[in-house]
């Protein structure tokens, strides 16, 4: 390999060295993990979390969080205040060092917090550094001082005490820097989920929330001007699981187990309902995580030994199944664990997953110990468990008879493909497409309207099984379900294996009707439940068909709502035109079906993402479920935005 002219010195010179907040203005994915919604979530979270850190010292009970009309948002809180006498380190007061200097704050060594959830020290330099302005409020010693930042985090001046004030507390004002993040426009419903979790986290204090913004007309809309909501849960995570569970059929009661000793507290609420699903969210000095970590290890380990153990006590356990497993007890499981310790050790800045492993066998010891107790204490509900895992463990032998009878062996050879499937000739996942279609007559337009080379027609056959009130066997009864699976080429259950995905973009391709939009709920429940490593890897999308077809002369427009069938019969203007109405896609010609949904150069398909997956799952399960109230509610709530309704 040949060697570079020596011209393109590398030098000293060439070093770069960025001071003060500059790394983060440079590289802020880093820091916030990137610079759309989720990014500018997370500078609130950081403030947020400083608040909170103060609760969880029992400093600080009350927590007021307010968006104000100039795109600025103050976090208040009534804790002791940062503190403001000149630091001995940075000689700045130790305001700015906090505000301005990376991993400096109370949350190292000896510092004024056991247990926090900035632990990095980042949290509230870094929303300074990506800030238009911040506007920091400190109420201390009778006194309120004041200092304001701007441009990323430069002082405009000193801190200085600006009058007397009663109490202590902070408070920070910060407006997102628009030439950094990619959005500025905080979601309501977003901030209201994330407080109210962790309000549930922080039993006894109460967090206040505030929309003061008017003037953006889809916020005016919405209502959002003057919302106002008031959290306070008494009852802490146990409340959170009754809550996660209101619109489902509980089998007992929510089970609460504690202990706290001086540098560590783990807190369990564990509840079964008549579900086939997991719930379960775990918490390490209140951050979320999503990942799992030791604790939630310890405490899976844990459940599974102690239902077993209840099993044996009682001689319920089944012969055949020979006890429950992990996937037996995890049936119909919500829980939330919820642990505090002085140094965790999360994985990232974003603090996905714990890793301390002593974390392990204290979850462990703490959920045998509480459940062993429970269920001498509460039979009934003991029963109720032990039979509902004995239940899953049957079902899970009955599952694995009937899966190895799909399980697809050389599936690029193109053996045991449903007969149904009119395959693409292309065997590269990343090019081929498989178009889920609802009915044979728009299944066979599909078919002869594709590009065959890399386009896959899986027509289905009425409306698919709902799998949110269905186990694994009966599921694979279903000749529709089946051949979805079969096509897909991934196996299910335990044996799945995404990477052997076949279609790099499944396209749901219904009908523009109350049974079409039915039938995509139904997939889509599919694919959240059983393959969210499908929507999470970007591969499942909703085609969009056109609503109408608007002619005049040979001047023809296909258009997709009553707005844009408006606009196009101004444009053709007054005389004869001919207006169609696509009630289904077996309506539509081979050619028209592709020129207008198909072909990758003219159509439009909505990818499908989750970007809560806790709100998603309990949509799902309002939607799917038995629960028939909270569907009807929904519906009543909703139904005036239906624009068209086909009966």
């Amino acid at each position: 390999m040949a060697k570079r002219s020596e011209s393109q010195k590398y030098t000293a010179e060439q070093i770069q060295v960025l001071e003060g907040l500059e790394p983060v203005r440079k590289r802020p994915g880093m820091y916030i993990g990137g610079t759309g919604q989720t990014g500018l979530h997370h500078l609130l979270w950081e403030v947020v979390d400083n608040a909170i850190d103060e609760a969880m010292a029992e400093f600080c009970d009350y927590i007021e969080v307010v968006l104000h009309d100039d795109g600025s948002v103050s976090v208040n809180d009534n804790g002791r205040g940062i503190p403001v006498e000149k630091h001995k380190t940075t000689g700045k007061s130790a305001l700015e060092t906090v505000m301005t200097v990376l991993h400096a704050g109370g949350k190292f060594g000896d510092g004024g917090y056991k247990v926090s959830g900035g632990l990095h020290g980042v949290g509230i330099s870094v929303v300074n550094a990506l800030s238009e302005f911040i506007r920091a409020e400190v109420k201390r010693d009778g006194k309120l001082y004041v200092q304001e930042y701007v441009s990323g985090g430069k002082p405009k001046g000193a801190v200085k005490a600006v009058g007397a004030a009663k109490g202590t507390g902070t408070k920070i004002t910060f407006k997102p820097d628009p030439k950094i993040m990619d959005t500025v426009i905080f979601d309501w419903h977003i901030i209201l989920d994330h407080l109210r979790q962790q309000a549930y986290l922080t039993k006894g204090v109460t967090i206040h929330i505030l929309d003061q913004r008017k003037g953006r007309l889809e916020d005016q809309e919405k209502g959002s001007h003057g919302r106002d909501y008031t959290f306070y849960f008494e009852g802490g995570i146990k409340s959170y699981v009754e809550y996660l569970n209101r619109n489902k059929e509980k089998l007992s009661e929510a089970i609460y187990v504690e202990r706290k000793d001086e540098n560590t507290s783990v807190e369990i609420a564990i509840q079964y309902a008549d579900d086939f699903n997991e719930h379960l969210y775990g918490f390490a000095n209140n951050i979320h995580t999503v990942e799992g970590g030791t604790h939630i290890t310890g405490f899976r380990a844990a459940l599974t030994r102690a239902i077993n153990d209840y099993l044996k006590k009682n001689e319920m356990l089944d012969k055949k199944t020979g006890g429950v497993s992990g996937e037996d007890v995890r049936e119909g499981l919500t829980a939330v664990v919820s642990v505090k310790l002085p140094e965790p050790q999360f994985e990232g800045q974003t603090k996905a997953k714990l890793g301390n492993p002593e974390m392990k066998d204290v979850v462990r010891s703490v959920i045998l110990e509480g459940l062993k107790t429970y269920f001498e204490e509460h039979p009934t509900d003991g029963r109720a468990i032990g039979e509902k895992g004995l239940l899953a463990a049957r079902a899970r032998v009955a599952a694995k008879a009937a899966r190895e009878t799909v399980i697809r062996k050389g599936a690029l050879d193109g053996f045991a493909l449903p007969g149904k499937l009119a395959d693409c000739s292309s065997r590269d996942a990343s090019e081929s497409e498989l178009f889920i279609v609802e009915g044979d007559s728009a299944g066979g337009s599909a078919k002869q309207g594709r590009n065959r080379s890399f386009q896959a027609i899986l027509p289905l056959r009425g409306k698919i099984l709902n799998v949110e009130r269905a186990r694994l066997d009966k599921m694979l009864e279903n000749n529709e379900v089946k051949a979805l699976v079969l096509a897909m080429g991934v196996g299910i259950g335990e044996q799945k294996e995404i990477e052997r995905l076949r279609y790099h973009k499944i396209v749901i391709m219904t009908d523009a009707d109350v049974d079409g939009s039915h039938i995509r709920t139904l997939l889509l429940t599919f694919f959240f439940r059983h393959f969210p490593e499908v929507i999470n890897g970007g591969y499942l999308f909703i085609a969009q068909p056109p609503l109408y077809k608007v002619e005049k002369n040979k001047n023809v427009k296909y258009v997709y709502s009553d707005k844009e069938k408006d606009k196009a019969v101004a444009e053709l203007g007054e005389g004869k035109i001919n207006i169609q109405r696509y009630k289904g896609l077996g309506e539509m010609t081979p050619k028209q079906l592709w020129e207008t949904t198909m072909n990758p150069e003219k159509r439009t398909i909505l990818k499908v993402e989750v970007e809560d997956a806790e709100e998603a799952d309990k949509t799902f399960s309002m939607l799917m479920g038995d629960e028939v109230m909270p569907r009807k509610r929904f519906i009543q709530l909703h139904a005036s935005k239906v624009a068209n309704l086909d009966i």
